[in-house]
């Protein structure tokens, strides 16, 4: 087992969906092999208009033959461990590049940088995720909501060098996954409520819309921004409870069983569908909305 990178771009010709499975050609097998039961960093290649960098890390469950293509293989990933960086980590800083696996004797990027699959030492992987979860106190819990005793006070802390192998456990903690799902969502939406279009901050600064599930964790629901949504905190509630619901093209529908409907759709934005990303990774993907309206939605 070993830490790896997979690059992945939206519009690759591949069939990646990166939160379910990475697509690769068997030339990478090997490669991709010394990741099974350990952590991967998505990487965006830098060639892509405002390439997020390393975005998120996640963990290769088996690789296994892809039967629909010929010499092309698939790393599946294990469910409930993909998680988008509220800090998506550049290729390079100031002063060098972040993945130094990369650079020769000579200091300068080596041709290991095109690999698609490739090696990522533990000590690159460390330094990414650190650099990927941050500690932005605008992302933590509200007062009242459960704070890890670990870390996430309300100061910005440098780096804890935390052992490799205590951060990995880290990346399944469900404080660890929320925080960074509602920073990766909220970013996403612009700290604007989807439904009603309004965009409010507080006194300190601090945004006053929540990220919801689409579908929830209790029910299989991923910590991925395409499962999320951002709400205020009356459009959250009534979203949780089916009082709203969205169509198969994000209209924004309203229950019949909301007992003051009119009410209910004057808080609508005025298109009457979701506001949602600029990225079309981003927006929310039919199937989670589909069993929203399904499981949730009071018809």
């Amino acid at each position: 087992m070993g830490f790896g990178i997979f690059i992945h771009r939206t519009d690759s010709i591949y069939d990646d969906v990166p939160s379910e499975r990475y697509q690769f050609p068997k030339q990478y097998l090997s490669r991709a092999q010394e990741c099974e039961g350990d952590w991967i960093v998505y990487l965006e290649p830098r060639k892509v208009a405002n390439t997020k960098g390393y975005f998120a890390v996640a963990k290769v469950q088996e690789i296994i033959p892809d039967q629909r293509h010929a010499d092309m293989y698939l790393a599946v990933i294990e469910p409930n461990t993909y998680l988008d960086f509220g800090d998506p980590v550049p290729f390079r800083d100031q002063t060098s590049i972040i993945e130094t696996g990369l650079l020769n004797d000579e200091g300068k990027i080596s041709g290991r940088a095109q690999a698609a699959v490739r090696p990522l030492s533990s000590e690159d992987f460390s330094r990414i995720i650190e650099m990927g979860l941050g500690r932005d106190p605008d992302t933590l819990p509200r007062v009242g909501d459960h704070i890890d005793k670990g870390g996430f006070e309300e100061v910005q802390a440098g780096f804890d060098h935390t052992p490799v192998r205590e951060r990995v456990n880290q990346l399944t903690t469900r404080v660890v996954r929320d925080r960074n799902f509602r920073r990766t969502v909220l970013k996403a939406y612009g700290e604007r409520c989807a439904i009603t279009g309004l965009r409010l901050i507080n006194g300190g600064g601090r945004a006053e819309v929540e990220a919801a599930h689409i579908r929830p964790v209790e029910h299989d629901g991923p910590d991925i921004i395409s499962n999320g949504i951002a709400l205020s905190g009356t459009a959250h509630w009534m979203f949780d409870r089916g009082l709203v619901g969205l169509s198969d093209d994000l209209e924004i529908m309203v229950s019949r069983q909301a007992n003051d409907a009119d009410a209910v759709r004057s808080m609508i934005n005025p298109s009457g569908h979701l506001l949602v990303p600029k990225r079309l990774a981003e927006r929310p993907r039919d199937e989670f909305v589909s069993w929203h309206r399904d499981h949730c939605f009071k018809h």
